[in-house]
């Protein structure tokens, strides 16, 4: 039986990803495509449901807008994706299409749920009863559609990875965080031909991503990560499962083909290079194809050299990689399993084979002090990475390391809406030797303004945007949101 369902990025802050492993409202104007909610559609579609997809971010509308425009549409499901700083908010959401539409079940997504399901109920209980029926664990692609096949059949109890409170009032969850098989992998249509379908041209240009060419998709080739970094607030951590190298090939092929306006592919996956096999084959594929296409990727600091040599040959013009600290008691703390050395390696190698690096580090982490935090900035300043980012120190409920805060009474408070600032941006409730959290978010912003004002970095950029349109097109539509807020930090450190 084919049923209507809707699925939903609901309205939030200007510019809100939700899909970031860090939801925010980036400082740089990145916005993330709605990936695992467009995976979600994939499989609906494959298991001949009608889909009707709706991003309120992306498209700015408000909760009256998706109201209006469910109206005609009537969904039997509608699935609703979630976020530790928009909780209450997307609850709210949830509420006010649970008024419009009664009879829809409705379905939360999200890491949020997923993890810290009993706190989730306890708090639709509190805001907004009934608003949600259920909510999905982990990664939801095939059991939405089991979902969707077996709505009307009184058999959810049999899907996989389902929560919700049973008629005596208890949680019931059926077996634990899903994660999507490899071979169903296979089976799903191409996210890209979802995004053409549902978003086109237009709405495909609305995202950016601040350290990738414009315009560009997000796709996944995998799903995981084997390594289990303690920060990490990934559905699927500790786990590794690939698309097949055909299916892959496939799916480059119809984007080079069908979406010629797309300036670079960002594959999303976890640590995309992690096997040196299956990527040295990808990549060889690619070569021996002839797609010209631009690509980058997430990566850790261990990738081998003949990988990264591969995957210069086939396209790939960034890796996005976790430095995070020069300390080595910090990367113990976070279960990092790399090392300076690594790290150092790392840069040095990409520069030699040119593949541009946008490195992340974490401000707070185990053992951190005032001092050893000027340590990281000037030790990235030295790395000179392409782009840096300066998180403070994310501690996200269902993750080691909230766990590790809670435990040794780090956190300020657990007030999920102050997980992000008021604008949207990054916070932490994280203190730690005699730092608050507000002194966590100004080291920061310090590190970001002397990374980006350092001479050596701006003659850097000038080169590349006099010899390159596309790099300057990047740093300049990320520079409207960026530069404003990086000339804040000088008001107010001169204050």
């Amino acid at each position: 039986m084919s049923i209507k369902i809707a699925l939903v990025n609901p309205p939030f802050l200007k510019n809100y990803s939700r899909q970031s492993r860090s939801p925010c409202v980036a400082k740089s104007g990145t916005i993330y495509f709605s990936y695992y909610l467009a995976y979600a559609g994939c499989s609906l579609e494959h298991n001949k449901h009608t889909v009707k997809f709706l991003d309120a971010i992306v498209t700015e509308s408000t909760t009256e807008d998706i109201v209006d425009e469910l109206k005609e549409f009537n969904p039997q499901l509608i699935i609703i994706d979630t976020s530790t700083p928009s909780i209450i908010s997307d609850i709210l959401f949830a509420s006010s299409l649970r008024t419009a539409y009664p009879n829809s079940y409705i379905v939360a997504v999200g890491t949020f749920p997923s993890k810290n399901t009993q706190e989730f109920f306890d708090l639709v209980t509190k805001h907004a009863p009934g608003s949600f029926n259920a909510c999905l664990l982990g990664e939801y692609e095939e059991s939405s559609s089991e979902l969707a096949n077996n709505l009307y059949n009184d058999s959810l109890s049999t899907i996989d990875g389902l929560a919700y409170i049973g008629e005596s009032g208890k949680l019931i969850v059926n077996g634990s965080l899903r994660k999507t098989s490899k071979e169903y992998l296979d089976e799903l249509p191409f996210v890209s031909e979802f995004y053409l379908k549902h978003l086109g041209e237009e709405g495909i240009k609305r995202h950016f991503y601040a350290s990738i060419t414009w315009p560009y998709i997000q796709i996944l080739t995998s799903r995981g990560c084997p390594f289990k970094c303690s920060f990490c607030n990934i559905p699927s951590i500790g786990s590794y499962r690939i698309r097949s190298i055909d299916s892959v090939i496939s799916e480059l092929h119809f984007i080079s083909k069908k979406l010629p306006f797309v300036k670079e592919i960002f594959i999303e996956d976890d640590t995309f290079p992690i096997n040196k096999k299956r990527t040295i084959e990808l990549c060889k594929r690619i070569v021996e194809e002839k797609i010209n296409i631009r690509w980058s990727c997430n990566a850790r600091v261990d990738t081998d050299l003949e990988a990264l040599e591969w995957m210069k040959k086939a396209g790939c013009r960034l890796t996005c990689v976790g430095f995070e600290s020069p300390a080595e008691n910090a990367l113990n703390g976070v279960i990092k399993k790399t090392n300076v050395e690594q790290q150092e390696g790392y840069m040095k190698m990409a520069s030699k084979i040119g593949i541009k690096v946008n490195g992340c580090f974490i401000i707070g982490l185990h053992g951190d002090t005032r001092e050893s935090i000027k340590e990281t900035v000037q030790y990235s300043k030295k790395l000179m990475p392409n782009t840096a980012q300066f998180y403070p120190h994310m501690v996200y409920p269902g993750t080691g390391s909230f766990e590790w805060a809670e435990s040794n009474n780090l956190l300020e408070h657990k007030d999920w809406s102050k997980w992000n600032t008021p604008e949207g941006f990054h916070n932490t409730p994280l203190s730690l030797n005699g730092l608050s959290s507000q002194d966590l978010l100004e080291l920061a912003d310090d590190a970001r303004r002397e990374f980006y004002t350092n001479p050596k970095y701006l003659i850097k950029m000038l080169a590349q945007s006099l010899t390159s349109f596309s790099e300057f097109q990047r740093m300049l539509i990320a520079g409207r949101s960026f530069f404003p807020l990086l000339f804040s930090y000088f008001i107010k450190k001169n204050k």
